[in-house]
This record gives structure tokens, C-alpha cells and sequence, in this order.
């Protein structure tokens, strides 16, 4: 399996997905997702779900990873451009935005995508995509680990691409 990402262009992710872009929500977060399109899903496939995170995070975020997209039980292998916002045929769970270092934003602006925006210097942002052989029981703002523990022993494939973010 293999994911890629118009969004990102010689491993750089263009503005429109983060701070520098246009789209951000009441609190100023970035909310514009980035599209991808997943080629080769294993056969037995029955759904995808998908983590956005930013190692790089850790020394400003008070020593933790920053979760920025957290979906499941997509049906699609192609997610264009704001599909977080713009579709609802997949359930999406808490990004970081909703934690005490991002301002207790509240569950019903963190259950999308809260994009880029790194305060100290280009950031590397992980997207890791999940094909499995099941959809998962989860409703709109679960907590990551949620999903995790539900796709132990459902999990044919997994890809992930990076691409760096400007601060």
C-alpha cells in the first residue's frame, strides 16, 4: 500500500494546510486538511483510518507528540482537500488542540484536522494511514488510543509519508 499527498511537493506541505494558509477556525487554528489518495490497498480491505502527528512538537509542547488528525472508518481511498470539514462519511477524533498546551479548545472544534503551526522552527509531520479488515466502533471525538486499541489484530497495511512544515 502506498500513500500520497498533492499537498505535499518535494516533501514540503504548502501553506493552505497550516498557519500560513487561509482556513482557520474561531480560535485561529489552521482547519484546511490536506487531500491523499491511498493506491494498492490490500485485498480484504474494509476501511482506512489515519494519525497525523508531529514529533517534533515535543520540546515545545511540554514533551509530548502533537496530534493534528485523527479519522476512521473511511471507505474512500481519496480524501480531497477539506474533507475534514466537508464530508462527514468518515468519524474524526480529538486532535491536541483540545489539550491544556493548545488551549483547551473545545471537543467540538477538535473532533477534524488542526493543522500546522509550529511556533519555533519547520516541523516533520507524520501522516500514518491504516488499511483494515473492519470498521471500528467509534462516534466523532474519540481519543486517539480509542482507535488505536480497536485496530489491534484488524490491521492488513500501514504507509506513512512526511512532509515539513515551515514555522
Amino acid at each position: 500500500m502506498k500513500v500520497i499527498s498533492h499537498g505535499i511537493v518535494d516533501g514540503i506541505i504548502e501553506d493552505r494546510f497550516g498557519k500560513h494558509g487561509e482556513h482557520h477556525n474561531e480560535n485561529g487554528v489552521p482547519s484546511y486538511s490536506l487531500p491523499l489518495e491511498i493506491l494498492e490497498a490490500p485485498e480484504g480491505t474494509k476501511s482506512f483510518a489515519l494519525f497525523l502527528e508531529d514529533k517534533d512538537a515535543c520540546p515545545v509542547s511540554g514533551g509530548f507528540s502533537w496530534i493534528h488528525w485523527v479519522a476512521a472508518n473511511i471507505t474512500r481511498t481519496k480524501l480531497e482537500e477539506n474533507d475534514s470539514q466537508a464530508n462527514a462519511d468518515f468519524v474524526q477524533g480529538l486532535n491536541s488542540w483540545v489539550s491544556i498546551q493548545g488551549g483547551q479548545q473545545s471537543p467540538d472544534l477538535s473532533a477534524c484536522y488542526g493543522g500546522m503551526a509550529p511556533p519555533n522552527e519547520p516541523h516533520t509531520y507524520e501522516l500514518h494511514v491504516y488499511a483494515l479488515d473492519s470498521m471500528l466502533d467509534l462516534k466523532d471525538g474519540f481519543w486517539f488510543h480509542e482507535m488505536f486499541r480497536q485496530m489491534e489484530g484488524h490491521i492488513l497495511e500501514q504507509s506513512t509519508i512526511k512532509g515539513v512544515y515551515r514555522s
